[in-house]
């Protein structure tokens, strides 16, 4: 009898130590599937610049770009498969687009379905071109007018890398403001000087840069020249630029003028022939050797290009 209730006893806590076991197993797996990290959403509804909402990839891999600005995108180490550089040349960053293929300025849609991107970046608003490209793949508008502060935030907003746009920002805002600082402490401009951008044409057009290439480094609110009263009013009216007629220049004209050399030939002789009349000879600026010259190509108000002008703005501003 002493054995048999022996054994009851050891076979009870048999039971009871399989019990637990079970019990603990089962609380295992529930818990190593409740640890277990959900697959991450590989797309996401973005609502561009126009009110378009559409699904992009979180991570986009094969990106066209298509406007103003590429160098913002260098800066933040983004890469594309395509871009429109038809129209340039000569700019600041050859170097480093040259595994990146030409989709035209405007953009060619056949050359950009060529390239099957999963991510199309634009700054045309015309809604034609917009259906077309859509239809390979999700496509925003950006606004490449826009502040560089914001123009970064965007882009770092659709590729993941708000960090690095923050830290970039703060960084050139740190460099330009020494950069001017130093300008005004050593006497190479004065405090609130204005200055005017200019350029020409084909067809014989001149046009006053306000919201676009390098008025934005120029009107920069870490120091820099101020727009004279006109070109105020355009900058008020988020214009990129204006076109004026010659014998409004007094007008506009600041106490430094800065020339874009334009790349057509025709526009190029326009500007020679201003240069070469009574008028222009006679704007406080020209008599005072306040002029100054530099590709239109080179002249960008991108992040990249920016970056090389804090170095030629005061080497021009110093000739």
């Amino acid at each position: 009898m002493k054995k048999l209730n022996r054994y009851m006893l050891i076979c009870s806590v048999l039971l009871i130590f399989g019990v637990l076991l079970t019990a603990c197993g089962s609380k295992n797996a529930a818990t190593d599937k409740e640890e277990t990290p959900v697959e991450e959403a590989k797309v996401r509804v973005y609502k561009d610049t126009v009110g378009h909402e559409v699904e992009i990839p979180v991570s986009p891999e094969r990106v066209v770009y298509d406007g103003e600005g590429y160098g913002d995108l260098l800066a933040l180490d983004i890469k594309t498969v395509g871009a429109g550089f038809s129209w340039i040349t000569n700019y600041a960053w050859a170097d480093r687009v040259q595994n990146v293929e030409d989709v035209g300025f405007p953009i060619n849609v056949e050359k950009t379905l060529a390239l099957k991107p999963d991510l199309i970046i634009i700054a045309t608003t015309d809604e034609k071109t917009y259906s077309q490209l859509a239809k390979i793949a999700p496509t925003i508008v950006i606004d490449t007018f826009a502040p560089l502060d914001k123009r970064l935030s965007v882009l770092g907003d659709i590729f993941g890398k708000k960090q690095q746009a923050t830290e970039w920002l703060n960084n050139y805002n740190e460099k330009t403001e020494k950069m001017w600082k130093s300008l005004v402490d050593d006497g190479t401009i004065q405090p609130n000087e204005t200055a005017s951008i200019l350029t020409y044409y084909p067809g014989d057009r001149l046009f006053v840069m306000a919201r676009t290439g390098l008025s934005q480094v120029l009107y920069d609110s870490n120091g820099g020249f101020k727009p004279g009263k006109n070109i105020q009013q355009i900058l008020d009216e988020e214009k990129g630029f204006v076109e004026i007629s010659t014998e409004l220049l007094p007008e506009y004209a600041g106490d430094r003028i800065f020339i874009l050399t334009p790349v057509d030939d025709e526009a190029k002789q326009s500007t020679n022939d201003m240069m070469e009349s009574n008028m222009w000879k006679n704007l406080p600026a020209v008599k005072n050797g306040h002029i100054y010259t530099i590709d239109i190509q080179k002249s960008d108000s991108d992040a990249f290009t920016r970056e090389w002008l804090l170095k030629e703005i005061p080497a021009m501003l110093k000739k």
